[in-house]
């Protein structure tokens, strides 16, 4: 036993992929917990499937398609923003129209490219056991300024979180938050990208937050809870990935769901047990 653990741990993918999995988590702890408190979940499939556009023109460009996703993705998430707030068009209709029209373009800047593109799939399914220097160094950055966000403005969050319009008659800068979130939220898509790619991105953002979210409705123990099950979420299914040599993405997010369903089925027995007393 002993001897496969330090097997698995003695390659260099595996180191990168695990201290990506801590930055990961301490990404979707807290974003991902801003998210699915704030009912934000289909803005951010909005963002994360419009970041292929940006792939894409960076595909055929010549670009780091991380870059191309990066522009595109802020700017999609600044504009949808900044359409909730000044109600000029609904909500869900622009996020429908921007999801289809980011990936209509980069399917079509993908295509305009000359040759093959071969990485392509690592972008649609990612795989966190492909992370490289330069991608942990991202999330390095980006955990790093998600942290000291809501450490700042931890109180100002959290009264968007819930009310927004009651933030906004306690002098809350709700504008300034909004917006920066809307930058972190785009950011921790794009680069959380390689690890699990477009099509599962958002199952990671959400299901650990929802996981926490059946054990408190705290908004500080939620982000602390989020953070861990994301964690040992991923180091799970890392683990069973490299075991049984199948997609590393796929198995994470299978773990993380499974980790809900234990969760949820608890859940349910000590309500019906509670129900059973009474």
């Amino acid at each position: 036993m002993l001897e496969v653990v330090t097997q698995f741990f003695q390659y260099t993918f595996i180191q990168n992929a695990l201290l990506a999995a801590v930055l990961l988590s301490v990404i979707t702890g807290f974003i991902g917990s801003y998210i699915v408190v704030r009912r934000l979940v289909f803005l951010s499939g909005g963002i994360t499937h419009a970041s292929f556009g940006g792939i894409g023109i960076a595909w055929y460009l010549g670009l780091n398609p991380i870059l191309g996703a990066s522009f595109f993705s802020v700017l999609s998430a600044l504009g949808l923003e900044y359409l909730s707030q000044g109600r000029t068009l609904r909500e869900d209709s622009a996020i429908g129209m921007l999801w289809s029209f980011g990936m209509a373009v980069g399917i079509l800047f993908v295509f305009l490219t000359p040759g093959y593109a071969p990485n392509l799939m690592s972008f649609l399914f990612g795989s966190i056991l492909t992370i490289s220097k330069t991608d942990i160094l991202l999330l390095l950055i980006l955990a790093g300024l998600t942290l000291m966000f809501f450490v700042a403005f931890y109180y100002h969050i959290l009264f968007v979180a819930f009310d927004s319009d009651f933030a906004k008659t306690q002098n809350v800068p709700v504008k300034f938050i909004g917006y920066s979130l809307a930058i972190l939220i785009a950011l921790s898509i794009v680069f959380a990208i390689r690890a699990v790619g477009i099509i599962l991105i958002i199952s990671l953002l959400t299901i650990p937050a929802n996981i926490a979210n059946i054990v408190s409705h705290r908004f500080k123990t939620i982000i602390l809870l989020s953070t861990l099950i994301s964690l040992i979420s991923i180091v799970v299914g890392i683990a069973i990935s490299f075991r049984l040599n199948v997609p590393s993405g796929a198995t994470i997010i299978t773990t993380m769901m499974a980790f809900y369903l234990i969760a949820k089925s608890i859940q349910i027995i000590r309500q019906w047990i509670f129900m059973m007393k009474v």
